[in-house]
């Protein structure tokens, strides 16, 4: 008999950078048997939930490395014809909201069997969220599947802690005072000291004020290290939601990236076809958890924590050698990186300072004056591996956070470095918009932040006689984003000589402040009215914007500016004589 039997919507891929695998080689280290069941069937007689039997300790369920409906749905809600985390890219191997499937699957099969949840679409639905797939308000996970448990976030060592609990022969019940944990109880049982209780589901149904005064709470809490225990009534029973556990210290985090790991896909894939998100990150380093960037419509913060855990110099250097043993390696490492690129060994001077902040973030809208943001130590990490002997070419990909660069703090120093020595051609960056007004909701910098970036990034390249591009990449439909400032973004562009590549249709995701914007039309933090674009024609006029220089768009564009009184920017875009040119060809 195993003890645990971890079920998961991604094929398997024996490697730190996704999830399964790291809980899975984090129990075996403990000492535990762990069975894990990819992208089980769950059309058929359920055989495969019937693999391994009953375990003697739980059951793990996650939908993957990113939501099942994400991974589904386009921002339009049209259907993917691909999956990166499935071989040969494949779609349809796993149910739309994986998480729900698997666990009431096996609640069927094994009814008295503890069945825990995990992984990013339990993580960000531990709490009543907006769904927008379904445009409704949805309960907490825990109320709509018979799951005992959720451990939430990046769940290594609550994951233990269950398991001990659990092998000691406790029931379920043991884990309910443990961090990083959600689970449901009755009425009757309900007493927790240090606690802020939401307003309930049924009162978010009726009014999205509250639901908006909730999130406000969420964030709050959220980036803080010791925060409240939150609980949120639905019905007869309570969802009780425990603070995180400390941020990862640096041996703790090590530790996890030192496992024996084989850092492939399983073999029983090899006749099926390369797995898309295992390419994209075979050749690359990941340096740290976490991010304290704050920006509205990401989750990172939520799920990895507002604290940045970051590996040491030894563990990172280990890994660089795991990977330059790798036969099929040839010299080029893609990333050195992680949420953010230079977040790496970032955080407070005074620790007691940030116990007790709940700041968003550590950068915005100023740079907190406790932050040590020093860029000195990547950019000596960088140095010596690209020195290793078995490395051609080092690469940054991930973000770069230009909001962190001072003259004082060896941020533009690091700038410097990374385009000419770690940049393939195209250094992407992420300014999101040109809207003052619209970044401060998404919480990112002014864009006058990329207009001094791009004028950096231009001198370097003329004194290092380089022909490089920087590639901003943006966001349409954010909350508070109408198509003016879309038609002065398509202008801002059309200056700066920029045909638009790395362009995205903003898509609500649950447990975000842009979400709840989206779908109470107030802004959590102010609860002021926010401007929303919900309708499909709506959302298709802002991101027809991004491509103003498709001469076939040029006409759609001029009418839908000429439909909402903005003519001005029509002319401004395409000029009188172009316009009038290509309304008589179509008389």
């Amino acid at each position: 008999m195993v003890d645990i039997v971890l079920v998961t919507g991604d094929a398997y891929i024996d490697h730190p950078s996704f999830g399964t695998a790291v809980i899975g080689r984090t129990l075996e280290a403990a000492g535990y048997r762990v069975a894990i069941i990819p992208q089980p069937n769950w059309r058929d007689d359920l055989r495969d939930f019937r693999k391994f039997g009953r375990p003697r300790l739980f059951f793990g369920v996650t939908s993957g490395a990113m939501d099942s409906m994400v991974n589904h749905y386009t921002a339009a809600r049209r259907l993917r014809h691909d999956d990166a985390y499935t071989p040969g890219g494949q779609a349809g191997f796993r149910p739309d909201r994986a998480t729900y499937v698997y666990a009431r699957i096996l609640k069927q099969l094994y009814p008295d069997t503890p069945v825990i949840l995990a992984g990013i679409e339990a993580s960000m639905r531990r709490l009543a969220h907006y769904d927008y797939w379904d445009d409704r308000l949805f309960p907490s996970i825990l109320i709509d599947t018979p799951a005992d448990l959720l451990n939430y976030g990046m769940g290594e060592k609550t994951t233990l802690k269950i398991a001990k609990l659990l092998s000691e022969g406790k029931g379920i019940e043991a884990c309910y005072s443990l961090p990083q944990v959600a689970y449901k109880i009755e009425n009757s049982k309900l007493k927790i000291e240090n606690s802020i209780e939401l307003h309930s589901f049924e009162e978010c149904l009726k009014s999205k004020r509250a639901e908006a005064e909730n999130y406000h709470i969420i964030d709050l809490e959220s980036n803080k290290i010791e925060a409240a225990t939150l609980i949120q009534q639905h019905g007869d029973r309570y969802v009780v939601v425990n603070p995180p556990e400390p941020p990862m210290a640096t041996d703790e985090i090590d530790a996890s990236f030192d496992l024996p790991y084989t850092r492939l896909p399983h073999p029983k894939y090899k006749k099926r076809g390369p797995i898309p998100a295992f390419e994209m990150i075979r050749w690359s380093v990941n340096t740290h958890r976490g991010c304290f960037g704050g920006c509205s419509f990401c989750t990172i913060s939520a799920h990895q924590g507002k604290q940045i855990a970051s590996r040491s110099e030894a563990s990172i250097l280990r890994e660089v050698d795991a990977i330059t043993a790798d036969p099929d390696f040839h010299g080029v490492l893609t990333d050195l990186g992680g949420p953010s690129a230079n977040m790496w060994r970032m955080k407070g001077r005074n620790p007691e300072l940030c116990r007790k902040c709940s700041r968003y973030s550590c950068s915005m809208p100023t740079m907190c004056k406790n932050l040590d943001s020093d860029h000195k130590p990547m950019m000596e990490l960088m140095r010596k591996v690209a020195a290793h002997p078995k490395v051609n070419h080092l690469y940054v990909g991930s973000g770069i956070r230009c909001d962190l660069f001072t003259e004082d703090n060896g941020g533009w120093q690091y700038f410097r470095q990374v385009v000419i020595n770690h940049t393939s051609g195209r250094l992407k960056v992420a300014p999101e918009h040109t809207s003052d007004h619209v970044l401060a909701l998404m919480r990112k910098p002014s864009f006058g932040l990329f207009r001094e970036t791009k004028r950096r990034f231009d001198e370097i390249c003329r004194q290092a006689g380089l022909r490089y591009q920087l590639i901003p990449y943006f966001i349409s439909s954010h909350p508070g984003c109408r198509l003016e400032d879309m038609a002065q973004l398509a202008l801002d562009m059309k200056q700066m000589g920029y045909r638009l590549e790395q362009i995205q249709d903003f898509t609500p995701t649950p447990m975000t402040i842009a979400t709840e914007m989206y779908y109470t039309g107030i802004d959590p933090t102010t609860l002021k009215p926010v401007y929303v674009a919900t309708t499909p024609a709506d959302k298709a006029d802002q991101r027809r914007m991004f491509f103003f220089y498709k001469p076939e768009l040029r006409a759609d564009i001029a009418a839908s500016l000429r439909r909402n009184g903005l003519s001005a920017y029509a002319t401004k875009l395409f000029g009188n004589n172009q316009l009038q040119q290509r309304s008589f060809k179509k008389r």
